[in-house]
């Protein structure tokens, strides 16, 4: 396995916003231990937010601060690590004190943890829809009622939601979709409740993303999942840094009048139908800062 803590590979993110947007700010990202979470993580750091990074795993944060102190080693004294189930209140509720006392204040929540697994709904048990619902959907609302709870509803914030391609159902992950449904159906309720406060909370819908949690499905599914990028109108897959940019914008101050909105990053797959063809592309266009980044092993032809 290739260590990811790597000075040969390190560079700073190449982000498409302005050096020092975050300067001042408390970003919490959770899920940030891989993937999509982990990506993020870098490009706020770059950006110069005060990074709480959240995750079950507390070796998968570690590995992410050790590379960020390698690429940004002025952010040492700004990173936070803290082990935490997001479906268990206690757990959120004294995660989000500590981080509070740690750091002091909290102004954007990214609720980027979740997980999933493809099955037919027949074949789902009680546990295993339970497991992703109370991940992706519960997880996101624990999160956020204590960020503004405990900071938010007195002095104001952002927090970006998680939901994914759910338009129009979600065959082969039913449990993920409803999830994913009422985390919008929450983001919406959520924009319109705390707004007084100067509280905006937005989501980010991504669709085939290339990120490193496509490998870890059987490999039957990485098979089906290769076919897909012929079903989207780009003819490709996303990458990590064009969902992460799409939620930083919607953390930062460039947002101050969205609220209760969601940026599709799927490249229009549900603008397709089935009675236009997709042409093969013939030009494409693709936007990675992440000098770190590696396309899913199971994505390749």
């Amino acid at each position: 396995m290739k260590d990811r803590v790597n000075e040969s590979v390190s560079a700073r993110y190449r982000s498409v916003f302005r050096p020092g947007l975050f300067d001042g700010k408390v970003v919490m990202v959770t899920g940030a231990g891989s993937g999509l979470g982990r990506c993020t993580a870098h490009e706020l750091t770059s950006l110069g937010a005060t990074l709480i990074m959240v995750g079950r795993n507390p070796d998968k944060l570690t590995a992410v601060r050790d590379e960020l102190n390698v690429d940004y080693p002025e952010s040492a004294d700004r990173i936070g690590l803290y082990a935490c189930d997001i479906r268990d209140e206690a757990s959120v509720k004294q995660t989000v004190a500590a981080a509070l006392a740690d750091f002091g204040h909290i102004d954007g929540l990214f609720n980027c943890a979740g997980g999933q697994f493809p099955a037919k709904l027949e074949k789902i048990s009680l546990n295993g829809w339970d497991a992703v619902v109370r991940n992706n959907l519960h997880g996101t609302f624990l999160m956020s009622r204590e960020c503004f709870t405990q900071w938010m509803a007195g002095h104001g914030g952002a927090i970006v939601n998680m939901l994914a391609d759910i338009w129009g159902g979600m065959p082969g992950m039913g449990h993920s979709g409803a999830a994913r449904a009422g985390v919008w159906n929450l983001t919406e309720t959520a924009a319109c409740e705390w707004g007084h406060a100067g509280v905006r909370v937005n989501a980010v819908a991504p669709g085939w993303i290339a990120s490193a949690g496509m490998d870890s499905y059987n490999e039957e599914y990485q098979a089906l999942l290769r076919k897909l990028k012929h079903k989207v109108p780009l003819q490709r897959f996303g990458t990590e840094s064009e969902l992460a940019s799409a939620a930083i914008f919607l953390l930062s101050e460039a947002s101050a009048f969205i609220n209760g909105t969601v940026i599709r990053v799927d490249g229009g797959v549900p603008n397709a139908r089935h009675s236009w063809p997709l042409a093969n592309a013939e030009r494409v266009t693709e936007y990675n800062g992440f000098p770190r980044y590696e396309p899913p092993k199971g994505l390749q032809d």
